[in-house]
């Protein structure tokens, strides 16, 4: 099979690869119909998380069909259309049974990170009964890929540890997709105000169509002042951080308004500063957190009953051949405008 593979930082491949074979009866080998390229794959790619091996092919989200199932696999056979959740859970370990899959003993976020994962062909699924989502005939494949990752992402580590709430006025830093994603699913909860803040003309003006009240470039406004000036000094309820570098989870620190909850997604490869000096009566929360995809099946409801659109997102599509162009596209998404690409096998 063809499959993207990295050896090292700033170094990948599209080349040709031993298809995956069943490991474990708890496996499923998965074809790929459908998959993307993620902001944490950027991360790997810059050389962000060094544990990354050389050699390991990458991608962590998609929607496929079951080519082949282990002896104990029960909710799955050969046929089956299905999304592939970036974390992978064992659904039997402690951390499972608290709903932190995230942490699953056995595996959490592995694919394209400890294992080989879904920018190929095809991919094997450890623990597949609890790793996999059935979808139903007739869906819309395309958004549904926006399971895999980003929508649970924004939701459980951007608003429910932000602790969004009807009239709140949050602010969300970074309008890539899983900023856009917390855009969309903070919306379940009414806030008065969402302040979106970024760089990118483009994506901010995305933003303003998905229901940002307001929007604030950075690199051209001092967003400081501008959300100080929003929020009558005050600041906001919750602050998003989704982007990752230390100069944007300063900023949540100093818009938070007292009794705030800053909520960071964004994955850090350099340390930040943490300015307790200024916070230590100020009784906010800061909350961490990698996805556990325990929202998937409502979220899958909501997607499947329109009451979000997360296809709205999609913005490049290519053939998985094309994989090369697609992280040309995604790297430069200021150029190309993008936010979410789409590959399809």
């Amino acid at each position: 099979m063809k499959a993207l593979v990295y050896y090292g930082p700033g170094k990948k491949s599209w080349e040709e690869q031993p298809k995956p074979t069943i490991k474990e009866t708890t496996d499923a080998v998965v074809r790929i119909l459908k998959t993307t390229i993620c902001g944490t794959d950027l991360h790997i790619m810059k050389g962000d998380m060094p544990e990354v091996a050389s050699g390991r092919i990458l991608g962590h989200e998609g929607v496929g069909v079951v080519e082949e199932v282990g002896s104990t696999v029960s909710n799955f056979k050969k046929g089956d259309h299905v999304i592939i959740s970036c974390v992978t859970s064992c659904g039997k370990c402690d951390y499972c049974k608290k709903g932190m899959y995230s942490h699953c003993e056995k595996g959490g976020w592995i694919l394209g990170y400890m294992i080989d994962g879904t920018q190929a062909e095809y991919v094997r699924i450890p623990y597949a009964d609890n790793s996999l989502y059935a979808i139903p005939a007739g869906s819309d494949e395309e958004a549904l890929v926006m399971l895999s990752d980003i929508l649970p992402t924004g939701f459980e580590c951007g608003v429910l540890n932000g602790q969004v709430k009807p009239g709140d006025t949050i602010g969300i830093i970074g309008a890539g997709p899983v900023g856009m994603a917390a855009l969309l699913t903070s919306q379940f909860y009414t806030p008065a105000e969402i302040i979106v803040i970024d760089q990118d003309d483009n994506r901010l003006a995305v933003a303003k169509t998905f229901g940002a009240t307001h929007t604030i470039n950075s690199a051209t406004e001092n967003a400081l002042l501008r959300v100080m000036e929003l929020t009558n000094g005050k600041g906001v309820d919750t602050a998003i951080e989704a982007v990752g570098i230390p100069a944007t989870f300063e900023l949540c620190e100093t818009i938070i308004a007292a009794g705030g909850h800053i909520a960071n997604i964004g994955v850090h490869g350099k340390s930040v500063a943490l300015h307790l000096e200024d916070l230590w009566d100020r009784n906010i929360t800061i909350t961490t957190r990698l996805v556990d995809t325990v929202t998937t099946p409502m979220l899958f409801k909501t997607v499947q009953s329109k009451k979000i659109a997360p296809k709205k997102l999609i913005t490049h599509r290519f053939k998985l051949d094309q994989m090369i162009a697609a992280y040309d596209t995604f790297e430069h998404a200021s150029r190309e405008k993008a936010l979410k690409v789409l590959l399809e096998n």
